[in-house]
């Protein structure tokens, strides 16, 4: 059955409350290893009503304001609540578009071992870290859904003012910029889901240097035409795919080194794309995907 309706608890009184609504419980604490509240996903899954087709996050103005204005519905609890860090908030949606599949499941990952088998069986995992800034695990939302989906197109953005266009058309916005840790332009890349196979992408690669970028070119890959490291001064990084080849692409993401080599074990393509310093320490990020 369709997930229906979704929660967030921040305190035993909001859980007994939504157990007594019989709404179940996700056991992982979103804000594990950062301290700060217990809190908790809770959802139904209900043969009538409208199911949820969509979920976003945000943890910006600008980003809750796109999806306020695409019709998305905000859960008004901080999933960081009570730990330092940004703001984070679930917003969901019920969509009916192509793009649009139920969801009939969810799961909370916290380490890279996990994330892997979730890969493995067809999960699509949303690319916020909800602990977003707070420090402790890295912890991801997971979704199932009712039928297979594939992805058939990607675009990156570097200002808000298509955002509502896109999610409108049912673009997926993958919620992890991918200039982190860094005061310069906010990247983000979408992409667009479809059940029809022959709508697939089935190849994607990142330049992240000039002969890379021919290499690429030449091998008739179509660019994203956006530098993924933009205004940084960092060298310029670019993703590419194409539509032709085996068997269709599920699902990508951003992960850094500790999820390497569970990704690869379990047949993800991982590709370096840049560093970074912060006061967290020294990250190095990849993207990857999974057929």
């Amino acid at each position: 059955m369709p997930i229906t309706q979704i929660a967030v608890s921040l305190n035993e009184t909001e859980e007994s409350q939504l157990r007594a609504q019989k709404f179940k419980k996700d056991e992982v604490n979103l804000n594990q290893g950062a301290g700060g509240n217990e809190v908790h996903f809770w959802y139904k899954n209900e043969k009538c009503g409208e199911a949820i087709t969509k979920i976003q996050f945000s943890y910006t103005d600008d980003m809750a304001e796109g999806l306020s204005d695409a019709g998305y519905r905000k859960i008004d609890k901080n999933l960081n609540a009570g730990a330092c860090g940004a703001c984070v908030y679930l917003w969901y949606f019920k969509g009916t578009t192509e793009a649009d599949v139920a969801i009939r499941d969810l799961h909370v990952s916290t380490d890279a071992t996990d994330e892997a088998q979730r890969v493995r069986f067809g999960w699509e995992r949303l690319t916020c870290d909800l602990n977003q800034e707070a420090g402790g695990n890295w912890i991801y939302l997971w979704v199932k859904r009712q039928t297979s989906m594939y992805i058939s197109d990607i675009i990156a953005t570097s200002t808000w003012t298509s955002d509502i266009d896109l999610l409108e058309r049912g673009y997926t916005r993958m919620d992890d910029n991918t200039n982190k840790f860094v005061d310069e332009d906010r990247v983000y890349i979408w992409y667009l889901l479809t059940s029809d196979k022959q709508k697939t992408i089935r190849d994607l690669q990142v330049s992240t240097n000039d002969d890379e970028y021919n290499n690429i070119q030449q091998q008739g890959f179509n660019l994203v035409n956006m530098d993924l490291n933009k205004g940084t001064g960092r060298n310029q990084v670019f993703l590419w795919f194409r539509k032709d080849g085996n068997n269709p692409i599920r699902g990508m993401g951003m992960i850094t080194d500790r999820a390497v080599q569970p990704y690869q074990e379990v047949g993800a393509n991982v590709m370096k794309m840049t560093q970074v310093s912060s006061c967290c320490g020294s990250f190095t990020f990849h993207l990857c995907f999974y057929r």
